[in-house]
């Protein structure tokens, strides 16, 4: 799994580690596509100012739910992609329960998103990108396979991590240079 933070990148390259991302027996060509769809979701939320995180939910190759982050335009604390598509999916699937179902998702889910998908009985979590700042699967905290927790969802982190994270990368970067844009009167 690669990382998010660069300098989380540069330490792991200077200590001579990589993350590996996951085994070829983990992932489906369907969950490529999936991860494929989530980040044009992605971006398209980058283009609304939101931060580009996608997710999908599907179950047997049918999509569920997707969605992208919309907190800012919802004004919505909880408006995380991986939120918004369990709802939509638990509509579609007339349940909350979704242990049959795949999330795949852009970036490491935050706490909120990892404890809802233990809620929801999520089978499966496929994410891209590693966050070392909020991560609650691997990075920061082991939320989706802590033991002490009533379910855990089989989860598999890296999958297209550098992609992801590029496109993470280039928005936060481009926000960057806007805000000091406007602080140098630019």
């Amino acid at each position: 799994m690669n990382v998010v933070g660069s300098g989380h990148r540069r330490r792991l390259r200077a200590a001579g580690r990589h993350e590996p991302g996951p085994r070829k027996d983990e992932i489906s060509l369907f969950d490529v596509v999936m991860m494929e769809r989530a980040m044009v979701l992605a971006a398209r939320a980058a283009r609304a100012g939101e931060v580009p995180v996608g997710a999908v939910v599907y179950r047997d190759r049918k999509v569920l739910g997707e969605a992208a982050n919309n907190r800012e335009h919802a004004e919505d604390p909880t408006g995380h992609a991986e939120i918004v598509a369990l709802r939509r999916a638990g509509r579609m699937a007339g349940s909350w329960r979704l242990q049959d179902c795949t999330v795949v998702v852009t970036l490491e889910p935050c706490p909120m998103c990892a404890g809802a998908m233990v809620n929801a009985r999520v089978g499966r979590l496929v994410y891209g990108a590693s966050d070392p700042k909020a991560g609650a699967c691997s990075s920061l905290y082991e939320i989706t396979t802590d033991s002490r927790l009533n379910h855990r969802p089989r989860t598999i982190g890296g999958l297209m991590s550098d992609r992801c994270g590029r496109l993470l990368s280039s928005f936060f970067r481009e926000r960057r240079i806007e805000r000091r844009n406007r602080r140098d009167g630019g």
